[in-house]
């Protein structure tokens, strides 16, 4: 690990890949904590959450708070892990977009990792776009003629 003191900002580097960066604090004996960073020692420690020095004054969007309820309810011990991989997505997306995708889960009764997942997937897809064959009159001309459908009818039952 390389630990990189700009004036600005302190970078951690480890290998090629930046694993860390916080701003520059130019005090004496202070300490600055990115919660984002502890959630992979969290997962396997999830007593901790409530506990953790690093998490202590972190404020999180209250549907993040009704999520974690939930999920204590209906997974009883295994509801702090699961609510814990929720945050680990912290790692990949901005707490506004997180959020949003727990309000929408929330909304629809999800409740479990995977559908706010695949909620934050859903809207990071972008449409894909018709094709169009303005600019290419040599391919105007071309005419493909329909597919032959009857023999789907072969693999219905008593067909």
């Amino acid at each position: 690990m390389t630990v990189i003191g700009g004036i600005e900002e302190v970078r951690l580097v480890v290998g090629d890949r930046l694993v860390a960066q916080h701003p520059r604090h130019w005090g004496k004996e202070h300490t600055e904590f990115n919660p984002v960073h502890y959630l992979a020692l969290l997962e396997r420690k999830p007593g901790a959450l409530d506990y953790a020095k690093p998490l202590e004054n972190w404020k999180l969007p209250d549907c993040l708070t009704v999520l974690r309820r939930r999920q204590e309810v209906e997974l009883e011990k295994h509801g702090t892990r699961e609510f814990i991989k929720v945050l680990r997505l912290l790692e990949q997306v901005p707490l506004h977009q997180l959020a949003d995708a727990v309000e929408y889960a929330l909304s629809i009764g999800a409740n479990s990792v995977d559908a706010v997942k695949l909620i934050l997937q859903s809207r990071q897809e972008h449409p894909v776009r018709l094709f169009c064959l303005d600019g290419h009159p040599h391919l105007q001309g071309v005419h493909v003629p329909p597919p032959n459908l009857e023999a789907y009818g072969s693999l219905c039952v008593g067909a």
